[in-house]
C-alpha cells in the first residue's frame, strides 16, 4: 500500500474547502462500483460534515482510508463509513466530547440570566445526545463499548498509532518512509482555541522569529473559543528542541506574574529557560530586561500624551492664507490597513532588546 495512488485527499478543517462533502459525492460517484483510496490529515472541524462523509462512506461501500499527520475529531469520525482504516505508523490519533460555540456579553438581569441558563441546559442536554451518538459510532468499529468510549472521549487523550490499533479505531499501521508529523506554533495555537491537548511531536524549528512575534501578538486580540484547562506555552528540552509545556490555569492565578512572563517569553523567543513542575522559569537579569523594555515604552507612550496634550492647549496660529483645494477623506483599503498593522508590529517588535 506503499505507492497507494489516493481518490481523495482529505486535509484541514472538516467542512472546508479542502474536506468538502459536495467534492466526495463528486468522487465516489465517479468511481461507483470500483475501490476508493482516501487519504486524510485533518485536526477536525465541522460534526455535521463529517457524519455525512461516514454515511456516504458507507453507503459506496468499498472506500479503504489511511491517516497521515494528527487526525482528530471529526476528521476521525469521517472515517467510521469506511471498509478499511490504516494508519502510518508516525500518525497520531484524538478523540473527544463534542463541543459548541458559546459567547455572552453585557449586562443581565435576573430573567435574562434564567433565559441564558435556560439554554445552556438545553446546549448541555444537545450535546450529551452528540456525545452518545460518537460513542456509538466509535464502539461500531472498536472493540470496546459505548462507557469506555466516553471515557476516552471525556479525557480527550492523543493517541500513538499503536494505541490506535489496540483500541480498535484502525485496522492496519503503516511503515510508510513519510515524514513525522511537524507541529507548528499557528497549529498549537490553533488547537490550544478549540480545546485541544498538544501532542509531543517534533516542531517547526524553521519558523521566523518575527513570525513567533507576530503570532504572540495576535493571540492577545483573539478571544478564546473555550475556556480549557491548561494553557500552551513553548519551552526547550534538554536536547535544545523546542517542545510545547502545558501550565494549569491554577498555577497561573497562584502566580499571575507567570502570565507576563510566557508572553514575553514567547515575544523574545530564549532558548536559555529553566523549565521547573511549574512551567518556565526566567532569571533575575531576563526579567529585568523584559521590566526595562515596557518601561520605556510606557515612557515614550507617556511622553507621546503629554506632547499631544500642550498641542491641544495652545493656542491655533492666525492665517491669512485661504485653502481652496478640497479633497474627499476615503477609508484605508484592506491592504494598506494590513501594511499599517504590521509595521506597527514591527516597530513594537524593535523595542524589545
Amino acid at each position: 500500500m506503499k505507492n497507494t495512488n489516493y481518490h481523495l485527499h482529505l486535509k484541514g478543517y472538516v467542512g472546508g474547502c479542502d474536506f468538502d462533502r459536495n467534492y466526495v459525492d463528486y468522487i465516489l460517484a465517479r468511481n461507483e462500483g470500483k475501490p476508493v483510496n482516501v487519504l486524510i490529515d485533518s485536526l477536525g472541524g465541522s460534526l455535521v460534515t463529517a457524519l455525512s462523509i461516514a454515511s456516504a462512506f458507507r453507503a459506496h461501500g468499498d472506500v479503504t482510508v489511511h491517516f497521515v499527520g494528527m487526525n482528530a475529531s471529526a476528521a476521525t469520525i469521517a472515517s467510521l463509513g469506511a471498509k478499511h482504516i490504516s494508519m502510518d505508523s508516525s500518525a497520531m490519533y484524538l478523540v473527544h466530547k463534542c463541543s459548541s460555540e458559546f459567547f455572552e456579553w453585557g449586562s443581565l438581569n435576573a430573567d435574562q440570566l434564567a433565559q441564558v441558563r435556560d439554554n445552556c441546559e438545553a446546549a448541555i442536554r444537545d450535546l450529551n445526545k452528540l456525545d452518545n451518538n460518537v460513542a456509538n459510532m466509535y464502539a461500531g468499529k472498536c472493540s470496546k463499548k459505548q462507557g469506555a468510549l466516553l471515557d476516552l472521549m471525556r479525557e480527550g487523550g492523543w493517541l500513538t498509532a499503536n494505541e490506535a490499533l489496540e483500541w480498535g479505531f484502525v485496522d492496519e499501521v503503516t511503515q510508510f518512509n513519510e515524514e513525522p508529523p511537524v507541529l507548528t506554533d499557528a497549529v498549537a495555537s490553533a488547537m490550544a482555541a478549540a480545546g485541544m491537548p498538544i501532542p509531543n511531536v517534533p516542531t517547526d524549528s524553521n519558523e521566523s522569529l518575527f513570525a513567533r512575534f507576530l503570532t504572540a501578538i495576535a493571540s492577545l486580540f483573539k478571544p478564546s473559543k473555550v475556556n480549557t484547562a491548561t494553557e500552551p506555552i513553548e519551552v526547550r528540552n534538554e536536547e535544545n528542541e523546542t517542545q510545547p509545556t502545558l501550565v494549569s490555569n491554577e498555577q497561573s492565578k497562584s502566580n499571575p506574574m507567570k502570565r507576563l512572563f510566557r508572553l514575553v517569553g514567547a515575544v523574545l523567543a530564549q532558548e536559555d529557560f529553566a523549565v521547573g513542575e511549574e512551567g518556565v522559569t526566567l532569571t533575575a537579569d531576563q526579567v529585568q530586561s523584559v521590566e526595562d523594555a515596557l518601561s520605556d515604552r510606557d515612557r515614550q507612550i507617556t511622553s507621546l500624551t503629554e506632547q499631544v496634550t500642550a498641542l491641544k492647549a495652545a493656542p491655533a496660529e492666525t492665517s491669512n492664507a485661504v485653502v481652496e483645494a478640497s479633497y474627499e477623506k476615503t477609508e484605508p483599503s484592506p491592504f494598506e490597513g494590513f501594511a499599517k498593522t504590521v509595521n506597527s508590529a514591527k516597530d513594537l517588535y524593535n523595542m524589545v532588546p
